[in-house]
């Protein structure tokens, strides 16, 4: 009888773990989809925060536009870190975020870089290629970089003239690949980006008034099976520690829709 009784608690034990949901055995794990602009900062930031909350994070790169796309097309990811505000309200837009959790935690700023042989320029205005020259831009299509630097040389007219001679970059990293290994002169990046190369050198700084403003925010996913833990990294984002990793990566902070420096 015994017997028969252990046979049969094994086999409701069995029942009731088959019939788990599937959030229970991922509920300390997190998918995060982030702009490439913030590889560096986030390598820096997960395991902190893995270490602080014993929290899973598993991070995907690529423009911003790429992976909202993907997030549409029903991609499994719990939190969005954009590097502009449009492809948030995009998702917003189709009910593919929890609003309540949105965030804006950090700005940029675009700036021109090429080799250490190129002359550096007082304004963007300055900026002239020969026929030989190439100039690597994110995609605007996807790549915020590249959004706000089209609409820089738009405004100042340069766009037309420059186009042809211009190379897309899938996301803002590639960008600064292309000028590292030469294959490019010039690339539009960020300034944290330009700031973690030893291969390039900043050579003028684009007026922010020039296109418009350039904000990362975070917002946790509709969908996402783990969103208390999404929201704890998302608070985590704002938190003073956070706070002085941006800064040393070049970015600004911000808190409550304020910058801080």
């Amino acid at each position: 009888m015994r017997t028969l009784i252990w046979i049969w608690s094994m086999m409701i034990l069995l029942i009731l773990c088959s019939c788990a949901s599937p959030s229970d055995s991922n509920e300390t794990n997190i998918r995060i989809a982030a702009a490439a602009s913030l590889k560096d900062v986030m390598e820096e930031l997960t395991p902190r925060f893995e270490e602080q909350y014993h929290i899973e994070i598993e991070t995907i790169y690529g423009g911003s536009g790429k992976l909202a796309r993907q997030i549409e097309q029903g991609a499994p990811v719990d939190v969005f870190l954009s590097a502009d505000l449009r492809w948030i309200e995009l998702l917003k837009e189709q009910d593919l975020v929890d609003k309540d959790t949105y965030i804006e935690f950090a700005t940029n700023q675009i700036v021109l870089i090429g080799d250490e042989s190129k002359n550096r320029l007082d304004t963007i205005q300055e900026l002239e290629l020969t026929e030989s020259e190439q100039l690597a831009v994110g995609n605007p299509e996807s790549v915020p970089a590249g959004t706000y630097t089209k609409q820089t040389l738009e405004r100042i007219q340069l766009w037309g003239k420059l186009e042809d001679q211009m190379v897309f970059g899938s996301d803002v990293r590639q960008v600064l690949a292309y000028v590292e290994s030469g294959q490019v002169d010039y690339g539009f990046v960020y300034a944290s980006d330009a700031m973690i190369s030893d291969q390039v050198a900043t050579l003028t700084q684009v007026d922010p008034t020039l296109h418009d403003s350039i904000i990362y925010p975070g917002i946790v996913l509709s969908k996402s099976r783990t969103k208390d833990q999404g929201k704890k990294f998302l608070t985590f984002l704002t938190s003073d520690h956070a706070t002085e990793i941006y800064k040393a990566y070049g970015f600004n902070p911000m808190r409550g829709g304020k910058i801080e420096k």
